[in-house]
């Protein structure tokens, strides 16, 4: 049975994010979550290199150590990658907050979505300029969806207790509350849209695209060729984008393009 924030994807898709669903995130999950007060913000800790080296972790949970009990998976709803791409875990309960206390509430886990960002958290990774922008458009567009504030947005460094348990993020999130909030309030800057995908001009095809183009692609992956891009050809799209060792975020731009010249050669 699906649990409840199932409607993630349709979220963070409709603000302009990039978003690769993970097999059987609607069904993933300790249990179900209760009343969704707020958005969590993490960074992993680990994978110095990649997109998402996290998300087997994020998905599957950590074993024990010497130093830490082991913690069954999920340990957040969203994983999200270096290249600004989230990736969708679970749409129940994920082990991501433990103890802790923001704006009173102490159910971390049953009422805060947790978003584990790609990163270290030492000084010598930087954030991606790209990443931070999906990062404040995700965690802005899961706030309206819930009818919340940005107040509702802590990091985990700032729920968690004892105070100094936890350093993650790594940012300023007051500064990082006022981008979300500016995004809410629609005075932040529009993104840029995605460019064309490559030299040869061909577009990049996503959900809602029709044309000759969508026809293509949909005879390459053996689906109905009727020139419009809906869930079928998603679907498809992400199952060749994984077995090509892509981002599976459902769209065909200049590496997805290069994957299929490659296969038909």
């Amino acid at each position: 049975m699906a649990f409840s924030l199932t409607w993630l994807a349709d979220v963070l898709r409709k603000a302009g994010l990039k978003v690769a669903e993970q097999p059987g995130w609607q069904t993933r999950g300790n249990g179900d979550v209760g009343p969704i007060k707020g958005v969590m913000c993490h960074h992993t800790a680990g994978g110095p290199k990649g997109i998402m080296p996290s998300l087997a972790t994020i998905t599957k949970g950590r074993a024990a150590t010497a130093k830490t009990k082991a913690l069954p998976g999920p340990l957040a709803q969203l994983g999200l990658g270096r290249d600004g791409t989230f990736f969708i875990v679970a749409a129940g309960r994920a082990n991501h907050a433990g103890k802790g206390v923001w704006q009173k509430i102490t159910t971390g886990n049953s009422s805060f979505i947790g978003i584990e960002a790609e990163n270290t958290g030492l000084p010598g990774d930087p954030w991606p300029a790209v990443q931070m922008d999906a990062y404040r458009r995700g965690v802005a567009a899961i706030l309206e969806k819930i009818g919340a504030g940005s107040k509702m947005c802590c990091g985990h460094k700032e729920y968690a207790l004892p105070k100094g348990r936890k350093p993650d993020p790594s940012f300023d999130m007051d500064k990082f509350r006022t981008g979300v909030d500016a995004i809410m309030k629609g005075t932040a800057a529009v993104p840029p849209p995605i460019p064309s995908a490559d030299a040869s001009q061909r577009p990049t095809l996503r959900r809602g695209s029709t044309g000759d183009s969508v026809k293509q692609v949909q005879a390459m992956l053996k689906v109905a060729a009727d020139g419009v891009f809906g869930p079928n050809s998603e679907a498809a799209v992400r199952d060749f984008q994984r077995k090509h060792d892509l981002v599976p975020d459902g769209i065909v731009g200049p590496g997805t393009w290069a994957a299929f010249d490659a296969s038909d050669g």
